[in-house]
């Protein structure tokens, strides 16, 4: 045995042992509006901060103190700072890097240990559906800072002629939209165009059309129930897939109604999680998350359903490209990309 590899790998342990430990106590902050009452990165005293979000002084002490020791704060003269930079992913939920409110696809793994256990020992399925409520929550509240920040700026005007299309106004699929978000935000940046979402998660069709009421576009961005292989309309000029399609059973069956489903000189929009197409090149903290949560999220569902192909959050272009090329997809580019996600075109 090599004792300081021993205490290398025991000092990684701890180290995310304190982190599992943190992200509780974030979502704690968020919910409580801790981390907003200190938005503006002044310092304040434990007394304060309790007086101002109306909580225990004693636990908040001891929950400044966990975040001044992992640095996620600094503390002076029993006075405790969240500074700007920790702010925009902790407080501001307007801010690409918003974090916290995301934190919820996590505490779900938690709830969802004793399902999983389950699936491992059995037939590996897990549906969405049946995963604790948190997680739809906070799988919208994860991705929407992302499509707020890069949907509109850069995602979309990095296919070719679709941000042209419209502005003119055009037909636009999101399929397995879950609440909305990305239907949503192109819903209230071209006015002229029509979007439709489709989920076969029935709460979450709910909560998008509210969603949409909310933000204005309710009249131009509908949301219906059904599945990746049955959605009506054979007239997009745009269909999207945004961090979906790796979890569907039948992801070249997906590719194949989307490409029967568009115009001829129409668009498919791939967003995946970024992965490199071999497992040695997502040895990193990136791959590090995805392959993670795709145990629990992402490969079980794929499972749970007909054909089970079981690409997994970390598919890589390469498999990606087969799926659509086994589609009847002749174009298949990578559009951009971002360190989280890869920004994928396919076209007849």
């Amino acid at each position: 045995m090599n004792e300081a590899k021993l205490n290398e790998f025991m000092g990684k342990l701890v180290n995310d042992m304190g982190g599992a430990a943190m992200l509780a106590n974030v979502i704690v902050g968020e919910e409580l509006g801790l981390y907003r009452a200190m938005a503006d990165s002044q310092p304040i005293s434990p007394e304060a901060l309790a007086a101002k979000t109306t909580c225990n002084p004693r636990l908040v002490r001891e929950w400044l103190s966990a975040h001044a020791a992992s640095g996620y704060m600094e503390h002076s003269d029993g006075q405790f700072r969240l500074p700007e930079e920790q702010a925009l992913a902790l407080a501001v939920e307007d801010s690409p890097v918003y974090v916290a409110g995301g934190l919820g696809v996590v505490a779900s793994f938690f709830h969802d240990k004793d399902k999983l256990v389950k699936a491992m020992r059995g037939n590996g399925a897990l549906s969405w559906g049946d995963h604790h409520p948190c997680m739809f929550s906070g799988t919208e509240r994860f991705f929407r800072p992302g499509y707020k920040g890069h949907l509109i700026a850069e995602w979309l005007p990095a296919l070719d002629g679709v941000v042209a299309k419209l502005e003119r106004g055009a037909k636009v699929a999101d399929i397995g939209c879950g609440h909305g978000a990305s239907t949503v935000i192109m819903a209230q940046a071209f006015p002229k165009s029509q979007f439709v979402g489709f989920d076969f998660h029935a709460p979450s069709v709910t909560v998008a059309t509210q969603r949409a009421e909310e933000g204005g576009v309710g009249n131009r961005a509908r949301f219906f129930e059904g599945t990746a292989k049955n959605y009506p309309g054979g007239d997009y000029d745009l269909i999207c897939f945004f961090d979906c399609l790796h979890d569907m059973g039948d992801p070249v069956g997906a590719a194949r109604h989307a490409y029967e489903s568009l115009k001829d000189d129409g668009t498919v929009l791939l967003v995946e999680p970024f992965a490199n197409d071999k497992l040695d090149d997502n040895l990193n903290a990136v791959g590090r998350l995805f392959y993670a949560a795709s145990t629990f999220i992402c490969t079980p569902n794929s499972l749970s359903q007909e054909v089970g192909l079981g690409l997994g959050a970390q598919a890589g272009e390469m498999r990606l490209r087969k799926v659509f090329v086994e589609a009847g997809f002749k174009q298949f580019r990578r559009a951009t990309q971002t360190p989280f996600n890869l920004i994928l075109e396919a076209r007849k």
